[in-house]
């Protein structure tokens, strides 16, 4: 094995391979998150803020499907890994390995596809950083419980609203339609929002008898 990574015309290769050790050493004592985080924020912003030709390259590099370290570290392991098989495949052929100059560009060009691949795979399967925080006018068009009080116009009341989490959030809400009047415990629908406070139309339902 040393005198796989240490053959002429290797050294770009084993360089490569060296890095990869080094940064899952990092990762294994807690440095890789500071190494990787801004990469990582930088690279999601790039893939949101250009679209088309750019946002498709990154794509098919496998670029912001995985945390930018590990992305680092699959491309320079197959870097590192297709490098030496190539001259070790050169040397059986030809008798002697090729110079680095000529090997490593191209084992780099095939490098960044296999990445991509092994990259979107792995993005499949490995638990994605998901955030349930929302915009409350997102609870526009969702059904809200009066909870307190009797609202009226002019006269808001608190309500309970869920949002497509599940989480539960509290809300202030009056009647959008003059004369309206919602009770504890009524159902009623959000239609709008004005700064903080949502209005409201009746479900219709609140007076009829209950089947069960």
């Amino acid at each position: 094995m040393v005198e796989l990574l240490t053959r002429a015309g290797s050294l770009p290769f084993s360089v490569a391979l060296a890095l990869m050790l080094m940064f899952a050493l990092l990762q294994i004592v807690g440095a890789g998150d500071f190494l990787g985080g801004d990469a990582d924020v930088h690279v999601h912003g790039g893939l949101h803020a250009h679209g088309g030709l750019d946002a498709g390259l990154l794509s098919v590099l496998g670029i912001g499907r995985v945390p930018f370290l590990m992305w680092l570290m699959l491309l320079l392991t197959v870097f590192g890994l297709a490098g030496i098989s190539t001259q070790e495949l050169l040397l059986a052929l030809t008798g002697k390995t090729w110079s680095a100059w000529l090997v490593a560009p191209a084992v780099g060009f095939v490098s960044l596809p296999i990445t991509g691949m092994v990259s979107r795979g792995l993005g499949r399967i490995i638990p994605q950083d998901e955030t349930t925080a929302i915009d409350v006018s997102a609870l526009v068009g969702r059904e809200a419980e009066i909870l307190v009080g009797t609202a009226m116009r002019g006269s808001p009341a608190r309500g309970r609203v869920f949002d497509h989490y599940g989480q539960v959030h509290n809300v202030m809400l009056e009647p959008d339609i003059d004369g309206q009047r919602f009770v504890e415990g009524e159902r009623v629908l959000l239609v709008r929002r004005e700064g903080e406070l949502f209005k409201a139309i009746a479900r219709g339902d609140h007076y009829l008898p209950r089947l069960d």
